[in-house]
């Protein structure tokens, strides 16, 4: 069985369903979406139903928690109340069920083999189960001074994970692919005109499929 990995999403549903298509995907395939399902995109309401429907996993992102903070009625953006107000109820609750990482097979020996998706990123030193929510959903570095940073600062943090898990990953567009020893970051900016990516496993092949256009543009987490 292949497991394709697939990064973030934002709603863009033309583009995901031709990259699977391009992946040549069948039934017996297992999909793993990297969070960030919605916002920004023209879809996000037909990207969840497309995910709920299909049998597809995915790892819980930062917007798609945004998204379910409005549907508890907290103070958010208003492009995720948007969103919230337009997802039906089964959709609203398949996203409320989503974990915040996954383990997954990476193919070859036992040990090399053990793998994981999340959205944002890990901590060197701990553990995933005992990895911080906030982590998980928002790391994008390590600081010069060696603390976990949601900004573009310092190293990437999956340039410094050790394993034992090859960790693939989103959330980090500015960086875009990125291709480290222990972590594969598949946010390659999709939203913001430019490719969404997989990663077909066991081959460890990246597969692309252009944007159909801009549909939001990126802004910077520097200092």
């Amino acid at each position: 069985m292949r497991t394709i990995v697939i990064g973030d999403v934002h709603g863009c549903l033309d583009e995901l369903l031709a990259l699977l298509q391009r992946c040549g995907r069948s039934g017996e395939d297992r999909v793993v979406l990297v969070g960030d399902l919605v916002a920004k995109g023209p879809d996000s309401p037909g990207v969840v139903q497309w995910a709920r429907e299909s049998g597809a996993d995915a790892v819980l992102g930062n917007h798609d928690a945004h998204v379910l903070r409005a549907l508890r009625g907290d103070e958010v953006k208003g492009e995720h109340r948007k969103v919230a107000a337009q997802l039906s109820g089964p959709d609203a609750a398949w996203l409320a069920d989503r974990p915040l990482w996954l383990p997954i097979d990476m193919g070859g020996e036992a040990a090399k083999g053990r793998g994981a998706v999340l959205h944002g990123g890990a901590v060197p030193g701990a553990p995933l189960d005992e990895q911080k929510r906030e982590h998980l959903l928002n790391l994008r570095s390590i600081s010069d001074d060696g603390q976990p940073s949601k900004r573009i600062e310092g190293r990437p943090w999956a340039s410094v994970w050790p394993g034992p898990e090859h960790i693939v990953f989103g959330h980090d567009a500015v960086r875009g692919l990125q291709q480290h020893p222990h972590a594969t970051g598949l946010d390659t900016g999709c939203v913001y005109g430019r490719e969404l990516t997989a990663l077909v496993l066991p081959e460890r092949k990246l597969v692309h499929e252009p944007a159909r256009r801009a549909y939001a543009e990126i802004t910077s987490t520097k200092r």
